[in-house]
């Protein structure tokens, strides 16, 4: 009977998707060691691939619907550990975010990365399991209770990036069990409002830092926007885009931005303008083709979801995926802010390719079960 549990179990494994995901950190592997080849931050990311994959496989091979259920338990020891950062003696503090943990044996991580995932599995949780019909507003209110306090304790880090990659989980939720149109027209009146209304607030209290000011104002005014400032990195982004023209520098007779240290944090934050520049229009072309193909598979997998739950976690998944590629690509492009948002299977660091395949491998579970009734 277990032999031929498992004989299903691999015939129903979508082996396109792992396969695509794994592409994909390649070519991120190596744009990061084209961006910094003198250090290991390219060996490191195949170690985290390994790990990486583990954690896939056994969340892959699980079945979603018991770790649904115990959401609850999941979203707690995720608000501890945001808890813990925030310890004095415990949280690391790199770049000004006190962000990180630091484990014996694993190292620093980053919880809020891993996080996402039981606030998606809260979510999937209590809206899979309501009735049919538009939402209601204590609903509403609840969802809104469940993103808070995760998004409350990582701004206390303080992370405003990294916060505002949690907002599409609760929209595609949202979304997906039956917003009113009066809900949606409020929020949106609500930000246009009070977003004017919070930036000048916080300029004038100090919680908005001067160089966050420069960030934002070099998207609204660039002429005015000192070079050799805050604006430096989205300046430099952008013309190390422009340097790879239709396919890439060529390295013996180009210099590179990235190996001359022009372009900063080459390896995480701009590892799209890398990109740009090692392989050109036709290599980001075939990036964003590739993101595609991966994104269309895994809303396949929630129209074959077995049940409710399962289609949220597999939308939200992806729905979060979506937004943290554009939030990156228009920050290297010049369009937004620089706000720190990695780029999703690209960008170097063991706790965003972990939990990123840990994501995966809920969407794996959900459509290998897809024929139980």
């Amino acid at each position: 009977m277990v032999a031929i549990i498992e004989r299903r179990s691999f015939r129903d494994f979508d082996l396109l998707t792992s396969l695509l995901a794994v592409a994909i950190v390649f070519f991120g592997v190596w744009q990061i060691y084209n961006a910094q080849p003198e250090m290991n931050l390219w060996s490191k990311q195949i170690i985290g691939l390994g790990i990486a994959l583990v954690a896939f496989f056994l969340v892959g091979f699980s079945d979603y619907r018991r770790i649904v259920d115990a959401a609850p338990v999941f979203y707690g020891v995720g608000l501890i550990l945001l808890l813990l950062v925030l310890i004095p003696g415990l949280g690391v503090k790199i770049n000004g975010q006190t962000a990180w943990l630091r484990l014996p044996v694993i190292g620093q991580f980053q919880p809020s990365e891993f996080v996402k995932i039981p606030v998606v599995l809260m979510l999937a949780k209590y809206f899979g399991a309501r009735k049919s019909g538009p939402l209601r507003l204590r609903e509403f209110m609840i969802g809104c209770g469940i993103l808070a306090a995760p998004v409350g304790l990582i701004m206390l880090e303080p992370d405003a990036g990294q916060a505002m990659t949690y907002f599409p989980l609760l929209a595609v939720v949202f979304f997906l069990s039956g917003i009113k149109v009066r809900y949606v027209v409020i929020t949106i009146i609500a930000g246009i409002v009070l977003a004017p209304a919070a930036y000048w607030v916080g300029v004038r209290t100090g919680k908005i830092k001067g160089y966050q000011q420069e960030r934002i104002n070099v998207i609204l005014d660039p002429e005015s926007a000192d070079p050799r400032g805050y604006a430096y990195h989205t300046i430099q982004s952008m013309i190390t885009v422009g340097k790879g023209g239709l396919t890439g520098i060529k390295g013996d007779t180009e210099t590179s931005q990235a190996k001359l240290k022009f372009l900063p944090e080459p390896h995480s934050d701009f590892i799209f303008a890398v990109t740009a520049e090692n392989t050109g229009f036709v290599g980001c072309i075939s990036l964003l083709l590739a993101y595609a193909v991966l994104l269309s598979r895994l809303v396949s997998g929630a129209r074959e979801a077995p049940d409710r739950s399962g289609m949220l976690v597999i939308m939200a998944i992806a729905g979060g995926m979506t937004f943290q590629i554009f939030m990156n690509i228009g920050m290297v492009l010049g369009f937004l802010p620089v706000i720190g948002v990695p780029l999703p299977l690209m960008s170097a660091g063991l706790s965003a390719i972990l939990s990123t395949f840990i994501a995966i491998g809920f969407v794996i579970s959900v459509k290998m079960r897809r024929f139980v009734n």
